[in-house]
């Protein structure tokens, strides 16, 4: 992402996770910690996708850490591709890690998406979660879990008009039931080409919202 990111290993399930972490200008007042989930390892994902990189900017302006992490058989993270079910224990040990306690906010990206949703419906029984983003959420290919209704206000999801690869009416279809807004990019594709920029003020813009006047 940049030259001050710092590079870790974690352990995991089954064995080591490798980890980027970038810290925002101010630690002394740090918001909390950011864990972003990457795109479908078995396609070219990885922690440094170009979406997954913005998202962590996003959060790093807005004084967050950002945490991304590869899942198991990615990069240097041990063992293999699990369909969802060993990438959600990934990414549980992450926050663990990283985050026992304090301000959590949880981001994905396409079948990181996926994941994460996966995450907040455990995590959301045993601890506050301040912010949620789910990005091009592959809900034409996964089954993605439904947000609980208190977590609505904290929840940005967000999908191009255009994008190929998870239709945006897969993504209507999963939001309607629940009556979760998402936000549509018109013009955009899957990968957001030519709109990270706005992509990651959208993001920013969310993690600035005061709940409280909500």
């Amino acid at each position: 992402m940049k030259a001050s990111t710092r590079r870790i290993t974690l352990q995991g399930q089954v064995g080591a996770i490798e980890a980027a972490v970038d810290e925002p200008h101010n630690i002394e007042v740090l918001r909390g910690v950011a864990v972003i989930a990457h795109p479908h390892p078995l396609f070219g994902g990885t922690m440094d996708n170009k979406v997954v990189q913005t998202l962590a900017r996003a959060f790093v302006q807005c004084g967050w850490r950002a945490v991304r992490f590869n899942f198991r058989g990615v990069g240097g993270s041990a063992g293999v591709h699990d369909q969802g079910k060993g990438e959600l224990q990934d990414l549980l040990a992450v926050v663990q890690d990283q985050a026992p306690e304090g301000a959590l906010a949880l981001a994905g990206f396409s079948f990181g998406a996926f994941v994460t949703s996966h995450a907040i419906e455990q995590l959301r029984q045993q601890r506050p979660l301040d912010k949620l983003v789910l990005v091009g959420t592959a809900a034409s290919r996964f089954n993605v879990a439904p947000l609980a209704s208190e977590l609505h206000p904290r929840t940005l999801v967000v999908h191009g008009e255009i994008d190929d690869t998870v239709p945006l009416a897969d993504v209507m279809d999963w939001a309607r039931p629940q009556k979760l807004p998402v936000t549509v990019i018109p013009g955009v594709e899957h990968f957001f080409h030519g709109q990270l920029n706005l992509l990651r003020s959208l993001v920013a813009r969310h993690l600035m919202s005061d709940l409280s006047s909500l």
